[in-house]
């Protein structure tokens, strides 16, 4: 997330690359595919049948697309307001706002800027993200059908920090002189636990409910699963590796058959601190790790939380922000050399229980995880979950169980987590040139995974799932474009994918080939954009529709693009058909990265965008979808004027082919909400008949500079009411004036 450009690494994290693996990149296994004849004249036949609900589901015909299914509503139009823009006949209403008390005791907020610190685990946190509702049942349990009550739980996945303060944050040499301060951005990050109510067609969050609760990076955890007690976890505060404190910039999110709710760890890495001579300390496996995730000596942390001077040599709330070794101890535990080891994970919290100790599930790899989706959960089948990892050149994984999905079990909480995410087998995916694809397992021993290998020797099972990156890189694994948000469509199986950007592609570092074969430039106010700027969401099948498979079939579904793309040359260097889903003014977006399937409305996609590339044109968006099925387009060749090869060096002329989905139209792809100056649209989540639609806005204002701070502006000041409102992340809910389904 926050994928607006950036100039350093802490304020866009994600745009970096920490893989130096030489890997067949995604874009040349389709460039291969594509020069095979055969695979394009039968690429109508990938799919095969579908499993889902313990039924077969053709997905070569009509009965797996949306002949169904028509979106009822008129598009909202492009906009720079710093307003929430929602289609004519639906209402939008703000439920939970950044400093919203959780419980009575804590007061309103009346100035988040001078809300204590301390009071932050009991209000709401900031940055609003990846979100789930879990019906609430009459007797108080979780009942997926259930509509008027249920629990919303979601990520706080970062701060605004300079609208956390009166000021700003106080730093003196670099030095956090004021803990309170500290404790109040700490305290923002993490999880919501929150029960919300409708009355008639209002919706609003309940301040007394036993259900509520903030989960904080200070919260602490077990560490569950095979890499559990292992010597990578060890530190001052768990000398046995199993506990953690908390859990850190929680992006997308999932969900579990029997009831819980997955955090991710997206862009954790960057918030420890490594010395300058860090490495001369450390072995050079361990070099090769920490460089390979990204928390590089001298490092200093995203916001310096380890900084804070303490006066108890006990006190550990903050030097456990410092990853250095800097205790004599041979096993780690004396200092924290390890911390950062404890996160990156699938973290489960059963939100039926308010005293929980929530999970970090070692079983699933650890990396960027972008979020945890699951697959079509069919009785004596295995339980299917798929993540990505989301930086320029990472993976697509998929976590497999050992255990068979038992129906009884879908009231157990984190029991059946323990039954079903503590032993299974983690995948990495493989595109194949054939136009199919792999799943390739991660496990000691096999696949050239062993103490051997040149890359990193890898010890054991714990080694792998705690180094998954590495793992993957021996593998094979195919590097793709920023692997963001995923989603199973439950009306055919099928597996999307959003790929937010790329402004690499097309130099060097990144050629084009037929999986992004879009070098362009545009331009964004005074600044000139090249590369693959828009983005593009992928999709595949797994083979006889399986899940649990070892192969799938793939394609392309949609190219973002501004609709006026190809009807104006930016320069010399302008490339032709750019918009090649055919968007138009009611659907043309750019940077998708939510993408959410609705339960209640089967075949109904929602796409949210995080944007920097198309945000002088307009704010950031969420778009119903129709998507059709796998194999639905054709071939289409993409004629590139002239492509950088390097900087400043010789141009050529290319030409691309690659497989597209069937272009879009106004029926199938529509503008539905248009979010106010500053913001991401994220997380999104339905009351059990779909008839509230629950969203994040995120970081509205976030451009806002010291000097407006000082003015007493801002670049938003939504949901406020006034001028001089701080704006604020928030929970919308939105409704139909008749009461109906959203959007069909």
């Amino acid at each position: 997330m926050n994928d607006r450009p950036a100039h350093d690494l802490a304020a866009n994290p994600e745009d970096a690359s920490f893989n130096d693996s030489r890997n067949e990149s995604f874009a040349n296994v389709l460039s291969m595919r594509m020069s095979r004849r055969s695979l394009l004249k039968g690429a109508a036949g990938f799919a095969g049948s579908a499993i889902f609900g313990g039924s077969l589901l053709g997905c070569g015909n009509s009965d797996s697309g949306n002949d169904d299914l028509s979106l009822s509503f008129t598009a909202v139009p492009k906009g720079l307001a710093d307003a929430l823009i929602v289609p004519a006949g639906y209402t939008a209403s703000v439920l939970y706002r950044l400093g919203d008390p959780i419980n009575a005791a804590t007061p309103e907020s009346a100035n988040i800027a001078g809300d204590t610190g301390s009071s932050y685990a009991f209000r709401a946190g900031d940055h609003h993200d990846g979100m789930s509702f879990f019906g609430l049942g009459a007797s108080g349990t979780f009942d997926q059908n259930a509509s008027d009550r249920g629990l919303l739980v979601m990520n706080h996945e970062n701060i605004t920090q300079l609208l956390l303060h009166t000021a700003g944050p106080t730093v003196v040499n670099g030095v956090r002189t004021i803990r309170d301060e500290v404790d109040k951005e700490v305290n923002c990050h993490g999880v919501s636990v929150v029960e919300v109510v409708r009355t008639g067609n209002a919706w609003s969050a309940s301040r007394t409910s036993t259900f509520n609760r903030r989960i904080t990076p200070s919260t602490e955890m077990l560490m569950s699963g095979p890499a559990a007690g292992s010597r990578f976890f060890r530190t001052k505060f768990s000398p046995d590796g199993t506990r953690t404190r908390g859990t850190i910039n929680n992006c997308a999110n999932g969900y579990t058959p029997w009831g819980t709710y997955l955090t991710c760890e997206e862009n954790w890495s960057f918030y420890f601190r490594r010395s300058a001579t860090d490495n001369a300390a450390r072995t050079a496996a361990e070099v090769t790790a920490l460089n390979r995730y990204g928390i590089t000596q001298g490092s200093s942390g995203n916001y310096a939380w380890s900084s804070v001077v303490v006066t108890d040599p006990n006190d550990t709330t903050y030097s456990r922000w410092n990853a250095s070794k800097i205790g004599a101890s041979a096993d780690g535990t004396d200092d924290f050399r390890n911390v950062a080891n404890t996160y990156g994970w699938i973290v489960e919290i059963d939100p039926f229980s308010a005293t929980s100790t929530p999970k970090k599930r070692t079983g699933m790899g650890r990396f960027f995880h972008e979020g945890s989706w699951v697959g079509p959960v069919v009785a004596g089948r295995p339980i299917v979950f798929y993540s990505g990892c989301d930086s320029r050149n990472e993976y697509v994984y998929k976590y497999v169980s050992t255990a068979l999905w038992d129906p009884a079990d879908a009231t157990r909480g984190v029991v059946a987590g323990d039954k079903y995410l503590d032993a299974g087998k983690l995948y990495v995916a493989k595109f194949n040139a054939d136009g199919s694809g792999s799943w390739v397992e991660l496990a000691f021993g096999v696949n050239g995974i062993t103490s051997a290998s040149a890359a990193y020797p890898f010890a054991d099972q714990a080694d792998v799932l705690v180094h998954a990156r590495l793992a993957a890189d021996v593998v094979g694994a195919t590097k793709m474009d920023r692997p963001e948000w995923g989603g199973v469509n439950p009306k055919n199986g099928e597996v999307y994918f959003t790929l937010t950007n790329n402004s690499q592609r097309g130099s060097t570092a990144a050629p084009l080939d037929p999986a992004n074969p879009r070098y362009y430039t545009d331009t964004r106010g005074t600044a000139t954009q090249r590369g693959n700027n828009n983005g593009h969401i992928i999709r595949f099948l797994p083979t006889n529709g399986d899940h649990s498979s070892a192969g799938f079939t793939w394609d392309i579904y949609l190219f973002a693009a501004q609709a006026t793309a190809d009807a104006a040359a930016a320069d010399a260097d302008y490339q032709a058909n750019v918009n090649v889903s055919g968007l138009t003014a009611a659907n043309d977006l750019s940077s998708p990265d939510g993408l959410w399937f609705s339960r209640v409305t089967p075949g109904l996609m929602w796409v949210e965008t995080d944007d920097g590339a198309y945000t002088d044109v307009t704010n950031c968006m969420l778009l119903a979808a129709l998507p059709g099925q796998l194999g639905d387009g054709g071939n289409v060749t993409i004629a590139n004027k002239s492509v950088p090869q390097g900087t400043g060096g010789a141009t050529v002329d290319v030409n691309m082919t690659t497989k597209v989905g069937k272009k879009v139209t106004e029926a199938t792809l529509r503008r539905f909400l248009v979010g106010p100056k500053g913001c991401e649209i994220t997380g999104i989540a339905e009351s059990g008949d779909g008839k509230a639609l629950f969203v994040n806005i995120q970081h509205p204002g976030e451009n806002t500079t010291a000097a407006q701070l000082a003015a007493g502006t801002f670049e938003s000041t939504w949901p406020g009411a006034t001028a001089t409102s701080r704006p604020r992340s928030s929970t919308i809910v939105i409704t139909r004036n008749d009461g109906g389904k959203i959007a069909v």
